[in-house]
C-alpha cells in the first residue's frame, strides 16, 4: 500500500457510525477488551458488521509476556538499544491510521509490531513515514522492521527478508450503483477506468491484466493515481472512476462505514497461482527476520494474535504459522 491520509478520508457519515471502544490497559500478558465483529463472520450475502473500534490515542492494546529464548535470538545491534523501532505508513484504517489526536499511529499493523516488541523483549518505538520512505528506511537501518501491508515479493526478497503475519487479499471496489457486477478475470476490467496505488504489488498485476487484454485485442484500462485516500474514494463515488483496486481490509472496512461502495471480486496479492502473504520486512541477512517470525508463532499459539485480529475485523485473514521469505509475487516474466 502507498501512504494516504488518516481517518479523515472517511466520509463524515462514516465516522458516526464508529463507537469507541476497550478497556483500561493491562499488564503484558492481560488482553484487552476490545473485540470486533470478525471479517467474513457473516454468512453468504449477509452485510458486513461495521467494526467497533477506538480510533483514540489511547489504544489499550492488547500484550503479551516476553520469552527469553525467542529474545536471546535477536541481533546483538537491535537488542542493544532495548527498543524495536518499526517503519510504519499511515494510509487506511483498519490497517495503519492516525488517531483521533491527528498524530499517534493507531491499526493492526501497530498492534501487531506492539506484541512483536513485547515477546522479543523490547521496548516499541514507531517511525511513521510514507510508502517511499518506508523501503529506504529499513534499507538502511534507520528502522529495524517495517509493519506496513506490506506483500512479500521475488524482487522485494532480493534486497530485504520477510517474516510473515496475515494472508494478503485484494478487492476491487466499485460505486455501490455501478453496473458492474463482478470483477475475477483481465476481461472484466477491459475499458474501464480504475485507481490503484503507485508501486505497489495490485498496481503490478493491474498492469499485467491490461497488457493481456491489449494482447487479446481488448480496450486498454485507463488508471487513474491519487496520493490522498479521500481523493480517490470522491473519484470513485463521484463516477471519475469506474473501480478501485486495493487492500481488502481497507476496502472492505470503507465499503462497510460508508455505504457508497460494493466489493465485486477479490483477489490474491501473489497473482492467480499463489496465496500472497504479508510481512514484516527487515534488512537482508540481518538476523531480525528469524526471531519475529518466531514471536508471530508464539503469538499465534497464545491467542493473543487471534485477539489482535479480530479487535480489527481481520480473523479471515489469519495464517496459521509465520514463515520467513516464502515464495512471493512472481517476478515479471
Amino acid at each position: 500500500m502507498p501512504s494516504a491520509p488518516r481517518l479523515a478520508a472517511l466520509t463524515a457519515s462514516a465516522l458516526l457510525l464508529l463507537a469507541a471502544c476497550g478497556t483500561a490497559a493491562g499488564d503484558p500478558g492481560e488482553a484487552a477488551d476490545a473485540a470486533v465483529p470478525a471479517a467474513g463472520s457473516a454468512g453468504p450475502g449477509a452485510p458486513r458488521a461495521v467494526p467497533s473500534i477506538n480510533t483514540g490515542p489511547d489504544q489499550h492494546r492488547v500484550r503479551a509476556a516476553k520469552v527469553d529464548a525467542i529474545a536471546a535470538r535477536v541481533p546483538p545491534a537491535v537488542s542493544a538499544k532495548g527498543e524495536l523501532v518499526v517503519g510504519t505508513s499511515t494510509f487506511e484504517p483498519p490497517l495503519s491510521f492516525v488517531a483521533d489526536d491527528d498524530l499517534t499511529p493507531i491499526g493492526v499493523e501497530e498492534d501487531l509490531a506492539s506484541l512483536v516488541a513485547d515477546v522479543l523483549g523490547l521496548r516499541l518505538r514507531l517511525d511513521p513515514t510514507s510508502w517511499e520512505n518506508l523501503f529506504l528506511a529499513v534499507k538502511s537501518g534507520k528502522d529495524d522492521v517495517g509493519f506496513s501491508n506490506i506483500t512479500v515479493t521475488e524482487e522485494r526478497k532480493d534486497i530485504y527478508d520477510f517474516a510473515t503475519y496475515r494472508l494478503d487479499e485484494l478487492a476491487w471496489e466499485v460505486p455501490k450503483d455501478s453496473a458492474v457486477t463482478a470483477i475475477a478475470k483481465p476481461a472484466d476490467i477491459a475499458g474501464l477506468t480504475v485507481s490503484v496505488g503507485s508501486g505497489t504489488n495490485q498496481e503490478k498485476i493491474l498492469l499485467d491484466w491490461d497488457r493481456q487484454n491489449r494482447a487479446a485485442g481488448l480496450k486498454p484500462v485507463r488508471i487513474q493515481y491519487y496520493k490522498k485516500a479521500a481523493d480517490t474514494y470522491l473519484a470513485l463515488k463521484s463516477g471519475r472512476v469506474d473501480a478501485f483496486f486495493g487492500p481488502n481490509p481497507t476496502a472492505a472496512y470503507h465499503s462497510a462505514v460508508s455505504g457508497d461502495t460494493r466489493i465485486v471480486g477479490t483477489y490474491s496479492g501473489a497473482g492467480p497461482a499463489l496465496q500472497g502473504l504479508i510481512a514484516a520486512m527487515t534488512q537482508k541477512g540481518n538476523g531480525l527476520a528469524t526471531p519475529i517470525s518466531e514471536a508471530v508463532n508464539e503469538l499465534i499459539k497464545n491467542g493473543r494474535y487471534a485477539e489482535v485480529l479480530a479487535r480489527w475485523g481481520l480473523s479471515a485473514e489469519a495464517v496459521p504459522e509465520s514463515l520467513v521469505n516464502p515464495p512471493g509475487l512472481p517476478r515479471d516474466q
